[in-house]
């Protein structure tokens, strides 16, 4: 399973990547275009809204797995291992809650939206679209972050039973893509 959640948060950031970089591209282009011919970019602001929000959807899944997010441990770093362990555990299942619900009233969003026929203003392009391309990386990354808990949850399981320490390795060693050996 962590191979699949792996490549697909791999090629989900890519794109999110690639994303990213037209943006960039696209606003050097318009900002030359607005000081050299005084001709920028129609829509330049709404197509970097839309480009950037798509690319912080997609980048997320690999953020999750690389548990990229800010941890506050400073009130935990004295308990057991495994103590963190189960608490970095319940904030996963809290950070996967929280996005299946922004996943969720995305696609609502897309549905509403998509309803009124809601366009941007400059060129006219469906906004529904905006919010429905932010659920897939939502959706991965909820994925991620559920798997992430299940795997520390088994690893404060395996330290309760006090297996061999060659067990007790961090759970989530195995989601390492620098460790070729645990996948």
């Amino acid at each position: 399973m962590h191979i699949l959640l792996r490549t697909a948060a791999r090629w989900f950031a890519l794109l999110g990547a690639a994303v990213g970089l037209l943006v960039g591209v696209m606003t050097v282009v318009s900002v030359l275009g607005r000081a050299l011919v005084s001709r920028p970019i129609m829509g330049d602001v709404e197509l970097t809204q839309v480009g950037i929000a798509l690319c912080i959807s997609l980048c997320l899944p690999w953020c999750q797995l690389q548990r990229g997010n800010i941890i506050v441990d400073f009130f935990t770093q004295g308990l057991p291992q495994a103590h963190q362990w189960l608490l970095d555990a319940v904030g996963s299942v809290l950070i996967a809650t929280m996005y299946v619900l922004l996943a969720w009233r995305s696609s609502v969003g897309a549905q509403s939206v998509h309803a009124a026929f809601e366009t941007t203003m400059i060129l006219g392009l469906p906004m529904w679209w905006a919010y429905a391309g932010l659920v897939p990386g939502l959706v991965l990354s909820a994925g991620v972050a559920l798997w992430q808990a299940w795997r520390l949850v088994a690893g404060f399981a395996a330290r309760r039973r006090a297996e061999p320490a060659a067990v007790l390795a961090h759970p989530l060693k195995t989601l390492d893509p620098v460790n070729k050996d645990a996948a």
